[in-house]
């Protein structure tokens, strides 16, 4: 990824001082405009490879897994026979003599994709596989279970079976002194059976947990959400970086269930460079399909460089990303803030973003300080939904949208209500709102509230402390936005450098290059997002634009 979205992303003050002047020589005329706190950055932890240079304990087929996890001591590395399975359940033990890693390896780790390449399905010849038995999980850990590296291992349920988690890191842990650390999973193949109920690859209740260049598929339930990684009860930090990931509920999901106190919420998150796809071949099936990442409780978030590809309307409304905290009855605490989205491509989704301040049913913080920034946000209605590409309901404060690209075909008659941004709020109205230097094609509504219309009355309406200002809306009523907004009456008129083409970067003579608030093209910098999504199609194949 270039180094200038690096340094973006981990300088939140940076990023702050280039938005504050951008807005200060703007001429924006909302008289009370103020500029959006941004999110604190995550704490973040090296996961690189490095070889271990302990003692190696060579386990055959049919060898005692659980006697080496028991013998081996840190730095040491447990080579496990490729093409051999070892049936669970694991225990991953407290270790603390030694010092470094417990690698667990296949023995023919050579034959692998080297360290920071993702593997796939194919490479499960090189590998070693670790089974759950029917309804079990094939690893569990016991308190401060810690430092084990899983190198290309194969994790699989059994065929047919029934499974709940595949792997289970975490143990209801009360208190962060108690939990699992240091345990990273590193080019390994974790998959369910597509022909099975499986719910849940990884549960990751731990700290300084990784999963990196590793593949998770064919996790599905009917009747319950289902998840390639889900986290609920963690101080993190947290890695996922460079995998795909497949599922049929949320790909990913933090929360869900309540933490057990207010130090446990998941928190230090890094998603970087994931695959995040779902099968349009589940609509054909009675399996729960709900988005593709979603936080009910989460903060300290960063979100950079990831696909997320196929999100259609079904068990919920067809929104690919959510932001939405929610208590169970049992967290008051539960809190999504401080969450940064950069650098990532939305493909063939029904909706985009939907962000809420604060629960509908139970008592919880109210989200706060979230940047959606430089996307390419492609929305189609898959499967008849709205057509939204951002949503924000029930308050909150301090939300930046800044620098994205909206490549929207859910037109009408068939997505009567699609809009570039969507607004209500029965919980209070949503404070320091910044929503500048995005483009967008054409939309039923444009930027649209309940009940308010488009434009400026909804602005009034659900935000307080609003900017509104340098953003491209493609065939939208000027008169009805605030002044220092643009309004082409197609999308040839914005010239894009090869709208056929699938280039939504602007042509050298499109009347907004180098026309937002900071002296750049309005819209997203969609060189470095190619980049940084170079594993999935870059733009939308699917996308028909007006």
């Amino acid at each position: 990824m270039p180094s200038s979205m690096l340094s973006l992303s981990r300088s939140p003050a940076r990023l702050a001082a280039a938005l504050l002047a951008a807005l200060a020589i703007a001429a924006i005329p909302h008289e009370r405009a103020l500029a959006a706190a941004l999110p604190a950055p995550p704490k973040t932890f090296d996961t690189s490879y490095a070889p271990p240079s302990g003692k190696t304990w060579p386990v055959a087929a049919g060898g005692n897994l659980q006697a080496a996890l028991d013998q081996a001591q840190l730095g040491d590395t447990i080579a496990l026979e490729a093409g051999a399975t070892f049936t669970g359940r694991f225990t991953l033990p407290n270790k603390t003599t030694g010092t470094g890693w417990i690698y667990v390896v296949s023995s023919k780790l050579a034959s692998l994709p080297a360290a920071g390449q993702r593997v796939a399905p194919s490479d499960a010849v090189n590998m070693p596989k670790i089974m759950a038995k029917p309804a079990d999980t094939a690893i569990v850990t016991v308190a401060n279970s810690n430092h084990f590296r899983f190198v290309g291992i194969e994790f699989a349920t059994t065929a047919g079976a029934l499974s709940y988690q595949l792997i289970n890191i975490g143990n209801g842990d009360t208190s962060p002194a108690t939990l699992p650390n240091n345990i990273i999973f590193d080019r390994c193949y974790i998959h369910g059976d597509p022909a099975a109920n499986n719910r849940r690859g990884i549960m990751m209740n731990g700290a300084y947990v990784a999963v990196v260049d590793s593949y998770i598929s064919d996790f599905q339930e009917a009747g319950a959400d289902s998840q390639t990684i889900l986290s609920t009860n963690t101080t993190g930090p947290l890695q996922i970086r460079n995998n795909y990931l497949e599922a049929a509920g949320e790909n990913i999901m933090f929360g869900g269930a309540d933490s057990k106190s207010p130090a446990l919420v998941p928190a230090d998150i890094e998603l970087r460079n994931n695959h995040f796809f779902k099968p349009l071949s589940l609509l054909q099936t009675k399996n729960t399909i709900k988005n593709l990442l979603e936080f009910k409780a989460g903060q300290r978030v960063l979100v950079i460089g990831n696909t997320f590809e196929n999100n259609p309307l079904s068990a919920q409304s067809g929104f690919a990303i959510l932001i939405t905290p929610r208590n169970n009855g049992s967290a008051p605490w539960a809190i999504t803030s401080d969450i940064e989205f950069n650098g990532n491509t939305l493909i063939n989704v029904g909706s985009g973003f939907n962000v809420a301040g604060l629960d509908n049913f139970h008592v919880t913080q109210m989200t706060e300080r979230v940047l959606i920034h430089n996307n390419l946000v492609g929305v189609t209605g898959l499967n008849k939904a709205d057509g939204r590409a951002f949503q924000f309901i029930a308050g909150g404060g301090d939300y930046t949208v800044d620098h994205n690209t909206v490549i929207n075909s859910a037109l009408p008659p068939a997505t009567p209500g699609s809009t570039v941004g969507f607004a209500e709020s029965k919980r209070g109205k949503i404070t320091n709102f910044v929503f500048t230097n995005n483009l967008a094609t054409f939309t039923s509504w444009g930027f649209f509230g309940s009940g308010a219309g488009e434009g400026t009355k909804p602005l009034n309406t659900y935000f307080t402390d609003w900017t509104f200002s340098k953003n491209v809306l493609v065939n939208r009523p000027a008169a009805d936005y605030p002044a220092g907004n643009f309004f082409p009456t197609n999308v040839t008129a914005v010239r894009f450098a090869n709208v056929t083409g699938g280039n939504y970067t602007l042509a050298v003579d499109s009347p907004y290059k180098n026309a937002g608030t900071d002296g750049t093209d309005i819209g997203a910098n969609l060189g470095s997002a190619q980049i940084a999504t170079a594993t999935a199609p870059n733009p939308p194949s699917n996308v028909v634009v007006k």
